[in-house]
C-alpha cells in the first residue's frame, strides 16, 4: 500500500465505508446515503447486515408514509446502499467510519486490517464513545489519518457529532472530516481525546450523583427523576435515561471512564447499577431496569415536595457544572463547544457554563465546598478554574 504523506485527504463525493451494521453503524449508513453519497455498509454477521437492510428499508418506507420523502427519493437513498459481508468491499472508500464492540484490541485489529485495504489519502474513523483514538490510531502505520467522529444514538435524529483528533491526527484530515459532518447538517464540537471526550465525562454526575442521593435514602428513583424533568427542565430523569440507554452499556461506560481517569472518584461507578446490571435489569430493552416495562406495571409515583425537590436539583446541578467547568480548565474543548455538546448531544436545558452564571458562580462554589466539608470526598472538590472566576468576579459569557 502506498503510505506516502503527500496526498490529502479529502471526502468530498466519496464513497462512505462504515463499518458495524447495528443500530449507530446503520444510522451513520442511513445518513451518509440521505446526503447523497454511495454507501458500503459491511458486517462480518450475515443476520445483522440482512436485519440492518430490514430496517433501513422500513425507515425509508415510514418516512414516505409520513410525507417527508417522496417515493423516488427513498428508492434512490436505498439503491445507494452496498451491503457486505467483506471488508475488502471498502478499497474505494475516502472513509470509512468504525462503528463496531468497544473494544480497543478488535479496533486494532480492524484498522490495521483497514489500512491494508483502503487507499493512502482514505480517513479512518472511530466512532467509539469513550476510547482512545490515539491507542486506535497507534495500529496504523500511517496514523495521520486517523480521527475520532463520535455520533449519538439514534445518529439520524440526534444533531450532535464529536470530533476528536489524536495527537497524530494531521490537521488535515481533521479539516476534512469536520467539512464532511458539517456537510450532512450535522452540529460538530472539536474536542482533546481524553476519556469520555466532552458528553460522556460531562455527564458522569447527572447519573452518578443520581446514584448516591438514591443510594443515601434521600429520595427513590421517580422523585429524583421527578426534580430534575420538572424543576430542572431536563428531557428525561437519570434513572429513565439509564433505563433508555441500557444499564449495561451505561455502566460500561462509566467503568471505562473511572479507569481511564486513574481512578478519580469524580467517576466512580455505583453498586446500585452494578447489580442491576449484573441482574440483567437493563432497562426498556430487557423489560426492566430502575422501572418495571412490563406490560400492566405502574410507574412508582414521585414525592412532589418542592423543598426535597430543589435540593437534589442543585445537587446534581452544581456537580454537571463543575465537571464542565474542569473539561473548560483542562483544554478539552472550548467553553462554547462544551455548552453546545451538552444542550445538543443529550438535550440538557441550558449550556451548564451560561447556567453557572445565571445561578452566580459563587453560589455554585459555595455549594461544592458545603458538600466537599460534610463528604470528605475528593469527588466533590471544586474546579480550581471556578474557584479563580469567583475570585476575579468573572462569567463565563
Amino acid at each position: 500500500m502506498d503510505s506516502t504523506n503527500n496526498q490529502q485527504p479529502t471526502t468530498n463525493n466519496h464513497i462512505i465505508g462504515v463499518l458495524g451494521a447495528g443500530s449507530m453503524g446503520s444510522g451513520i449508513a442511513q445518513i451518509a446515503a440521505t446526503e447523497g453519497h454511495q454507501v458500503v455498509l459491511v458486517d462480518l454477521n450475515d443476520e445483522a447486515l440482512a436485519k440492518a437492510q430490514e430496517n433501513i428499508q422500513k425507515i425509508l418506507d415510514r418516512l414516505v408514509e409520513k410525507g417527508k420523502m417522496d417515493e423516488t427519493t427513498s428508492k434512490a437513498i436505498f439503491g445507494r446502499f452496498q451491503f457486505s459481508n467483506d471488508i475488502t468491499d471498502f478499497e474505494n472508500c475516502g472513509i470509512v467510519i468504525e462503528a463496531i464492540i468497544e473494544d480497543l484490541d478488535i479496533k486494532q485489529q480492524v484498522f490495521t486490517q483497514l489500512e491494508k485495504i483502503v487507499d493512502a489519502n482514505c480517513i479512518l474513523a472511530s466512532n467509539t464513545s469513550s476510547l482512545s483514538i490515539a491507542s486506535i490510531a497507534s495500529a496504523c502505520n500511517k496514523s495521520d489519518r486517523v480521527i475520532g467522529i463520535h455520533f449519538f444514538n439514534p445518529a439520524p435524529l440526534m444533531p450532535l457529532v464529536e470530533i476528536i483528533p489524536a495527537v497524530q491526527t494531521s490537521e488535515a484530515t481533521k479539516i476534512a472530516a469536520r467539512q464532511l459532518i458539517d456537510d450532512w447538517k450535522k452540529v460538530t464540537v472539536l474536542t482533546k481525546d481524553t476519556p469520555g471526550f466532552i458528553v460522556n465525562r460531562v455527564a458522569r454526575p447527572f447519573y452518578g450523583e443520581a446514584l448516591k442521593i438514591y443510594e443515601e435514602g434521600v429520595a427513590d428513583f421517580a422523585t429524583i427523576d421527578w426534580a430534575m424533568t420538572e424543576l430542572g427542565g431536563f428531557r428525561m430523569g437519570p434513572f429513565t435515561l439509564m433505563d433508555y440507554i441500557g444499564n449495561d452499556i451505561n455502566y460500561t461506560v462509566t467503568e471505562t471512564v473511572f479507569a481511564a481517569f486513574y481512578f478519580d472518584p469524580r467517576y466512580r461507578p455505583s453498586f446500585t447499577q452494578k447489580r442491576h446490571s449484573e441482574a440483567g435489569w437493563y432497562g426498556r430493552k430487557s423489560g426492566r431496569g430502575y422501572y418495571d416495562y412490563a406490560e400492566g406495571a405502574t410507574m412508582p409515583e414521585p414525592n412532589k415536595d418542592k423543598k426535597l425537590g430543589t435540593t437534589i436539583l442543585n445537587r446534581v446541578l452544581v456537580m454537571l457544572i463543575n465537571e464542565a467547568v474542569d473539561a473548560l480548565f483542562l483544554n478539552i474543548a472550548t467553553k462554547e463547544d462544551i455548552d453546545l455538546a451538552m444542550t445538543k448531544g443529550v438535550n440538557y436545558p441550558k449550556g451548564l457554563l451560561k447556567w453557572a452564571d445565571e445561578i452566580g458562580l459563587d453560589n455554585v462554589l459555595n455549594q461544592l465546598e458545603n458538600l466537599h466539608k460534610e463528604y470528605g470526598e475528593d469527588r466533590y472538590r471544586p474546579s480550581v478554574l471556578l474557584r479563580r472566576m469567583v475570585k476575579e468576579n468573572k462569567n463565563f459569557y
